[in-house]
């Protein structure tokens, strides 16, 4: 549903890569808002570190196509996350290579701001301005985001990254209808056991998920249908 949100702003991005924004963004941002209703700035910054945590998630999948040879349509920034939709079909190995960017791109960035942390937390404690809290708690922000965004990516059910991650592995060994079935029967336990883990979630960190995977669709697949 969220492939054909209305575009309300596009831009060309690195390596020419077009990149449109949803309006579906503005229910995410509103979200934050008011959820950060006592803490505007910092709401602000969640967001911002959020949606650049998203786009560069994206941009990776982006360059995984580009060295590849295979071109990229664009970029869909929305309020679900985001999407890299390439020109043309990949190869199963191509699709490998660029699945695997976002979440790599992610680790990485969660890395390095947390060395640029580290680097800064004698300063911070030594001379506590305003300013160097607040760019430590902005690197400590966008690490965490990164890091569980990684995480998340991972998580091995459709259409996330680990799902077809998944898949792509298992057709190394399997079949295209046994790898699908596989596929379908992980995608489907986990997605059976997402709601609980979600209200578990909510109710011991207060953290929401928007996203539940399709338990029709896993099951589907694990019948050996189209999901």
């Amino acid at each position: 549903m969220l492939r054909d949100d209305i575009v309300v702003f596009q831009f060309t991005g690195p390596m020419g890569v077009r990149v449109q924004v949803g309006q579906s963004i503005a229910f995410l941002l509103g979200f934050i808002v008011i959820f950060a209703h006592d803490n505007l700035i910092g709401g602000a910054v969640f967001a911002a570190c959020l949606i650049t945590a998203i786009f560069l998630h994206e941009l990776g999948h982006a360059w995984g196509c580009e060295v590849q040879g295979v071109p990229v349509r664009r970029i869909m920034l929305h309020g679900g996350g985001g999407f890299c939709e390439p020109a043309r079909s990949a190869s199963a190995h191509q699709q490998e290579f660029i699945v695997a960017m976002g979440p790599i791109v992610n680790l990485a960035l969660w890395a390095l701001a947390s060395l640029a942390q580290w680097a800064m937390w004698e300063t911070v404690i030594a001379e506590p301005s305003y300013l160097m809290v607040q760019i430590y708690l902005t690197l400590s922000t966008f690490a965490f985001l990164n890091l569980a965004l990684f995480i998340f990516a991972l998580i091995p059910v459709q259409p996330l990254d680990g799902g077809k991650l998944l898949h792509l592995m298992l057709l190394r060994v399997l079949e295209p209808d046994a790898a699908q079935r596989v596929t379908g029967r992980v995608g489907l336990v986990i997605s059976i056991l997402w709601v609980p883990g979600a209200i578990m979630a909510y109710i011991t960190y207060g953290w929401i998920l928007f996203f539940i995977p399709s338990i029709p669709a896993h099951y589907r697949m694990a019948r050996g249908q189209l999901a």
